[in-house]
C-alpha cells in the first residue's frame, strides 16, 4: 500500500509542524475533505506529476539537485559551447519527451477540471502532458519544450521539425544513447561536443532556442498575471509534485498565505513551502490523486 502523511488542515496557515504518518485512508479523507470545502481549486503542478511518464525530475525528496543544475539563459546566449552542448543532450533527451504518455495523474486531473472541481490547472512543467491528457486552459509557466523560437527573427517552430537537423548534421550521434534528464535533456558526456553542428533558423540562419523559461530568466508577465488572477478567484491551492524550490511556483503559497487561501500538496519528501501547507499528502501523485478524484466522483453519482 501506498504511505501517505497528512498535516491537519486549517483555515489559516498554521505553525510548522512534522507531517505524522496516518494510513493511507485517513490522509484521502483529510483531502477529500479538504476539496469538499474548497470547490474551486487552483492546481500547480511540478515534474513529480511526470516521472511515472518516464520524464526524470530535476530533484531529490530532499529538494536537492539530482545533478549538476540545469543551463541557464546566460549561458545559452553568452557562449557558443554551452549552446553546443545543449542541443547535443537535447538531440538524444528530446525523444523521452516526445514518446512520454500521460499517466494517471494527468488524466485524474483531467477529470478533477471536467467534474467542475479544477478551476485553473498551473504547470511548471514544460512536457504537454497534460493537454495529452484532456485538460484544456493550462497556464504553461516555463513555456512548452515541444516548440522552438528563433531569438533573431521571432519565426516559430515545433521541436518535432528540429530533430531531422539535429540527426542529419550530426550523424555520429545517430542511435546515440544516455540516460535521459529532465525536460528533455540527457546525462551526455561527448568529447565531440566542440564539433558539435548546431541547426539554425532556416528563415533567417538566426540561433534556436526552446521556448521555455530557463533558469535565469524571468517567467513573462502575462503568465503570471493570469495565473495570480486565477488564484484570487479561487478557493484554495493544491500542489502537486513539486518541491517548490523554484521561486516561480512557490510564490503562489507565498501569494496564497497573503490571501488567506488554505494550501494542501500532494509530493514525495519536503517542499519549500510545509510550514504554509494546512494539509500534506505524501505520496506518489498518481495513486493518489486517482483514488481522490474517483471518491469525489462517487459523491456525486446519481443514487
Amino acid at each position: 500500500m501506498t504511505a501517505f502523511a497528512s498535516v491537519s488542515e486549517s483555515a489559516r496557515v498554521p505553525e510548522p509542524v512534522p507531517p505524522f504518518a496516518v494510513s493511507a485512508s485517513a490522509a484521502l479523507d483529510a483531502l477529500h475533505a479538504f476539496a469538499r470545502r474548497h470547490p474551486r481549486l487552483f492546481v500547480l503542478t511540478g515534474a513529480g506529476i511526470s516521472t511515472d511518464s518516464g520524464i526524470p525530475g530535476y530533484r531529490d525528496e530532499n529538494g536537492q539537485w539530482k545533478r549538476s543544475p540545469p543551463i541557464t539563459l546566460q549561458e545559452f546566449l553568452g557562449s557558443d559551447h554551452a549552446r553546443r552542448r545543449y542541443w547535443a543532450r537535447s538531440m538524444i533527451g528530446w525523444p523521452a519527451v516526445a514518446q512520454a504518455r500521460p499517466n494517471g495523474a494527468h488524466r485524474a486531473l483531467a477529470r478533477l477540471q471536467a467534474g467542475g472541481h479544477l478551476a485553473t490547472l498551473v504547470t511548471q512543467n514544460v512536457d504537454g502532458l497534460h493537454q495529452r491528457a484532456g485538460s484544456t486552459g493550462v497556464i504553461e509557466l516555463h513555456g512548452s519544450i515541444g516548440h522552438v523560437d528563433c531569438l533573431d527573427c521571432g519565426a516559430q517552430y515545433t521541436r518535432a521539425s528540429i530533430q531531422p537537423l539535429l540527426e542529419a548534421g550530426n550523424p555520429g550521434l545517430a542511435g546515440a544513447y544516455a540516460e535521459p534528464a529532465a525536460d528533455g535533456d540527457a546525462h551526455l558526456d561527448w568529447d565531440g561536443s566542440a564539433a558539435f553542428d548546431v541547426p539554425v533558423c532556416p528563415a533567417c540562419g538566426g540561433r534556436l532556442k526552446p521556448a521555455v523559461v530557463f533558469f535565469g530568466e524571468n517567467v513573462p508577465r502575462e503568465r503570471v498575471t493570469a495565473a495570480s488572477d486565477a488564484l484570487e478567484a479561487a478557493d484554495a491551492l493544491l500542489v502537486v509534485g513539486s518541491s517548490l524550490m523554484v521561486y516561480s511556483g512557490y510564490r503562489f503559497c507565498v501569494w496564497a498565505q497573503r490571501m488567506g487561501k488554505p494550501i494542501a500538496a500532494i509530493n514525495l519528501g519536503r517542499t519549500r513551502a510545509d510550514p504554509l501547507l494546512a494539509l500534506k499528502v505524501e505520496a506518489s501523485c498518481a495513486p493518489a490523486l486517482e483514488t481522490f478524484v474517483a471518491r469525489l466522483a462517487t459523491d456525486e453519482a446519481p443514487c
